[in-house]
């Protein structure tokens, strides 16, 4: 099995265009060639995970967060990061990283969370714009029905829990071929008239190679024209966050209590505590702080993350219960989640959980 293929896998899970803009994920050192001998799996990708990867004879590191971020201008040795992209080259071991587009998974970091904390009835805290597309195109109506099922077969149509979806509508198209054409219908350097379907479908856009080559392949005409627009519609299976309810509701200091339980820290920093009871929980695996506001217009009666800043204990305004357990806490079951994830994708394969803590804060 080569790189590839195992990605192949990965990006079934978290498809590369889900990441955000600002991120940097796919394979950041290695090539997709290689044959893999072992897989390491991790949340960083330190020069200590590096050096576990070697001891167990793992040639690809998967990591949630991309040792490589921002540009690197030079290789010399001077950071941390230069310094684990060198040991990796030099020993023959590819990284790669899922970050954000993991973060963006219906079945990802905060959907392990969920799981963690036994939340029900979860659903996307922000659903994500940018990743439907619309596809329309003409054809003769009498291939129109056979085209529309290789789009189909193709990924395009799905809307929620409903597939096949597309709109049609009849007309006339007309068309005149100049001395190099070949058309299908008329003859070249003759206006054309031809009762034509023009077909629309929606996608995701992680489907859209696959929508072109079928319309490519199975549309009759020389020619084909059609029109793709990014919609600036919501997918609710995508996109940041989670939000559900508890079994059963809880005192606030009864849910901080079993939450620094649950997720393993040592520390709780929270909001103040407003004599409320708890049933409906937000949370967003990292740095979370942005989506304060799309918790409480949600109806969370707490918000669980990371990373936030003295002025953003604030926003509670009394109406919130904001609990920030760590930026490792919140994620350190991602890499149980690609473990038990690659694990039964390639059943006859090594697939090794880091056993080294990335995490660089401690508490006293």
């Amino acid at each position: 099995m080569n790189i590839k293929e195992v990605t192949n896998y990965l990006e079934e899970l978290a498809p590369l265009n889900y990441a955000e803009d600002f991120d940097n994920v796919g394979l950041l050192v290695g090539n997709y060639q290689t044959a893999v001998s072992g897989i390491l799996v991790t949340l960083d990708t330190l020069e200590e995970t590096v050096d576990e990867a070697i001891s167990k004879n793992c040639n690809l590191i998967i990591s949630f967060h991309p040792i490589i971020f921002g540009g690197l201008k030079k290789l010399n040795g001077n950071s941390y990061v230069e310094r684990v992209v060198l040991k990796a080259i030099k020993n023959d071991i590819a990284i790669y990283a899922t970050h954000t587009a993991l973060d963006n998974s219906k079945h990802g970091v905060s959907a392990k969370i969920c799981a963690v904390l036994g939340l029900k009835n979860t659903k996307i805290l922000i659903p994500k714009k940018g990743v439907i597309k619309k596809l329309i195109t003409t054809v003769p109506s009498q291939d129109a029905t056979v085209l529309r099922n290789f789009l189909f077969e193709a990924g395009a149509g799905s809307i929620g829990n409903y597939t096949n979806c597309s709109f049609n509508t009849v007309g006339e198209g007309t068309y005149q071929g100049n001395k190099d054409a070949n058309p299908v219908k008329g003859k070249k350097g003759k206006l054309h008239t031809e009762q034509e379907t023009q077909i629309s479908v929606v996608f995701e856009s992680k489907h859209e190679s696959n929508v072109l080559k079928a319309l490519n392949k199975h549309h009759p005409y020389e020619e084909v024209a059609y029109d793709i627009i990014t919609t600036e519609n919501v997918h609710q299976d995508i996109g940041m966050g989670m939000i559900g309810e508890l079994p059963k509701e809880m005192s606030e200091k009864d849910f901080l209590f079993f939450l620094k339980t649950v997720m393993k820290t040592d520390c709780i920093r929270h909001s103040e505590l407003l004599n409320k009871k708890i049933k409906k929980v937000a949370l967003l695996g990292g740095a979370g702080s942005f989506a304060i506001s799309n918790a409480k217009r949600a109806g969370a009666d707490a918000y669980v993350s990371a990373d936030f800043k003295y002025h953003e204990f604030f926003k509670a305004e009394k109406s919130i219960l904001l609990a920030d357990i760590g930026h490792y806490e919140s994620e350190q079951f991602t890499k149980n989640l690609l473990v038990d994830y690659l694990t039964k994708k390639i059943s006859n394969f090594a697939v090794i959980l880091s056993e080294k803590s990335t995490n660089p804060i401690y508490y006293i």
